[in-house]
C-alpha cells in the first residue's frame, strides 16, 4: 500500500448484506454485497481472500499502486518467511475473480491486471518497471540471479534486461542508512560492472519526483548497448 496504516484510519470492518456496516468507534465499517468474497483466516482474524480484497481496492489505488498490490498478492519470495504461506494468490486466481467482479471499479482492476509480473519485491520496483513499460523499452525480468561466465554468484539485478546486460535497481533509504546492507551492495554493484554488466541505480527522490528522467538514464544505458525502439 502506498500510505503506511496508522491508528486513526481505524480497521476496515465488512459484513455482507443485507448486514449493516459496523458503526463502532475505531471502526470503518462497509457493506459487500459481492457474494464471490471467501472468508479466510489470517493471524486469527477472518478476512476476506486477497483476490476479493484486491478487487475491492481498485476503488481506492491508483492504476500503479493497484498493480504493486497485486504484484505483492503474487510474489512467490526468494527467501520465504518461516511460517508464512505465500503467494496469497495466484495469478490465474486474480484473472478469475476480476473477469467475474462487476463493482463499480471493475474496468480498473482488468486494466491493471494486464500490468502485473511475477518477481516485484517491493512497490517502487513495480513502479519503475510500469514506468520503463510505458516509455516502449523492452520487457525485462524481475530478481534475477545473475553469475559470472565462470559461475560465480554475482547478486540479483531488480531489473534485467538479459539481451543487452543492462540492470535498473531501486536505491532505496536502508541502503544508504544502514551500513552493512549499502558495504554489501557496494561489492555487488562492483561485480557487476567487472562482469560487464550496466547497473542503473534509481534513487528515491528521481523515481517519484522525476520518473522520466530515471527512464531515460536507463533508456541511454539500453542505447549505448545497442538496443533500438
Amino acid at each position: 500500500m502506498p500510505d503506511e496504516f496508522t491508528r486513526a484510519e481505524g480497521v476496515h470492518v465488512g459484513r455482507m448484506s443485507p448486514n449493516r456496516a459496523s458503526r463502532a468507534r475505531g471502526v470503518r465499517g462497509r457493506e459487500f454485497s459481492d457474494t464471490r468474497i471467501r472468508v479466510e483466516r489470517r493471524y486469527g482474524f477472518r478476512v476476506s481472500d486477497a483476490a476479493s480484497t484486491w478487487c475491492h481496492l481498485a476503488g481506492v489505488l491508483s492504476h500503479d499502486d493497484l498493480v504493486a498490490a497485486a504484484d505483492h498478492l503474487i510474489l512467490v519470495p526468494k527467501k520465504p518467511q518461516p511460517g508464512e504461506t505465500r503467494p496469497y494468490a495466484t495469478i490465474e486466481q486474480l484473472i478469475d475473480r476480476v473477469q467475474s467482479y462487476s463493482g463499480r471499479h471493475a474496468r480498473a482492476a482488468r486494466r491493471a491486471v494486464l500490468d502485473i509480473r511475477q518477481g516485484a519485491e517491493s512497490r517502487p520496483e513495480t513502479i519503475l518497471r510500469l514506468h520503463m513499460m510505458r516509455a516502449g523499452l523492452p520487457e525485462l525480468e524481475l530478481n534475477v540471479d545473475i553469475f559470472s561466465e565462470s559461475g560465480t554468484f554475482l547478486g540479483r539485478g531488480d531489473s534485467l534486461f538479459r539481451d543487452f546486460r543492462v540492470i535498473a535497481e531501486y536505491d532505496g533509504e536502508q541502503h544508504r542508512t544502514d551500513s552493512v546492507q549499502y558495504n554489501r551492495d557496494m561489492l555487488r554493484i562492483e561485480g557487476f560492472i567487472r562482469n560487464k554488466w550496466t547497473p542503473i541505480r534509481v534513487r528515491k527522490g528521481q523515481l517519484f519526483g522525476d520518473p522520466m528522467a530515471a527512464v531515460a538514464r536507463v533508456e541511454a544505458a539500453l542505447r549505448d548497448a545497442g538496443w533500438r525502439p
